[in-house]
């Protein structure tokens, strides 16, 4: 739980962050906004602890009603469906900037999401014990970022200020983007049944978004030392230059390898999207109660890869469009970590009450 809570807080957001705060004093805003995602993490754990998780489906049921369980999951395909275009196609877009410059994007959308058919449909079990292996091949890498802040060209003067001369509408924005870039816990409560020790849950879901706030921080004070406020907003994708600038006197192009490694990571998230996406799909058209397919979930994924390619070929590829997606991606993360957590915890209490 440890380890999910984390990989999923650090998707696609992680790489474009900077260019979305630029402004030392949002350091205080990474801390403060990462100390109140607490309180979605402790809502979140006490439906863990209810006796309604581990039900799954039935215990949604049992608390909201059919029909409005039924909803609840049209309207969840649409935000899973958002979140995996952004993330996916946002992957392979640095896949293509720094790696294949010539290669059509589709055929590396289709690469990638055999990949993720292949890990979801081993099962949820599975797929969950695989963030294991996203969390080993990704987490260190962080590490390679150290040396930054004691480069000879880094001065103390590229975090100042500290404290905001004004406060402007493109600072709410940077506030609502880093409350965005936490959110994702949101989406486990929809695991519970495959979690049998639940006691300590608030524990390790803490643990877990602890982690993040210092990922979030330490991305972005090298970003600061790197760049310089005047000059991190005008590069698109700033982390990755960062580790392109990183040199070994082994590879000549230690990117390419960090990049190619940085797929597990995605492979678990968009993997256990697929699953919930695939359940959703399920709920909303009445068979729930039915046995699972590979050939229903098959043709489910297959219907996801045609809609991201079109969203791919019609949206993403267009500058104008693609900032839309991320604007109402940013909006929707925000939304469904600040309400599906409260919308559990009040309907707990009430359900008690009752």
């Amino acid at each position: 739980m440890t380890l999910m809570v984390n990989r999923i807080q650090m998707l696609y957001f992680a790489i474009i962050m900077p260019v979305f705060l630029i402004y030392p004093y949002m350091i205080w805003m990474i801390i403060i906004v990462g100390i109140l995602s607490q309180i979605s993490i402790f809502m979140l754990s006490k439906w863990f602890n209810s006796m309604y998780a581990s039900k799954g489906y039935e215990g949604f049921v049992e608390l909201f009603g059919e029909r409005m369980v039924r909803l609840i999951a049209f309207i969840g395909i649409g935000f899973i469906f958002l979140k995996v275009i952004v993330i996916i196609l946002g992957y392979i877009e640095v896949v293509q900037h720094f790696i294949f410059p010539s290669v059509n994007t589709n055929w590396m959308l289709l690469f990638i999401l055999l990949i993720c058919w292949y890990v979801a449909s081993l099962g949820m079990p599975n797929t969950i014990r695989f963030i294991v292996i996203a969390f080993l091949c990704t987490a260190w890498m962080l590490l390679l970022l150290l040396k930054i802040p004691f480069k000879p060209f880094t001065t103390i003067h590229d975090l100042f200020p500290l404290i905001p001369y004004e406060w402007t509408m493109k600072s709410w924005k940077g506030v609502l983007f880093i409350w965005s870039a936490f959110s994702g816990p949101e989406y486990l409560v929809l695991l519970a049944p495959w979690f049998n020790k639940r006691e300590k849950i608030l524990k390790y879901m803490t643990i877990g978004n602890t982690f993040t706030i210092f990922e979030y921080l330490f991305l972005f004070i090298a970003s600061l030392f790197f760049f310089g406020s005047h000059y991190l907003g005008k590069n698109k994708l700033p982390v990755m230059e960062m580790i392109r600038y990183l040199q070994s006197p082994m590879f000549e192009r230690i990117d390419i390898i960090l990049i190619s490694v940085y797929l597990f990571h995605f492979v678990f998230a968009i993997s256990i999207f697929l699953l919930l996406f695939y359940g959703a799909t399920r709920i909303t058209l009445k068979k729930s109660k039915d046995q699972t397919t590979r050939l229903g979930f098959a043709l489910c994924c297959a219907i996801f890869f045609i809609c991201i390619m079109m969203s791919n070929e019609l949206l993403w590829k267009k500058a104008t469009n693609q900032n839309i997606l991320l604007e109402l991606e940013i909006w929707a993360g925000a939304f469904t970590y600040l309400f599906v957590p409260l919308l559990l915890f009040i309907s707990l209490k009430r359900k008690g009450h009752s």
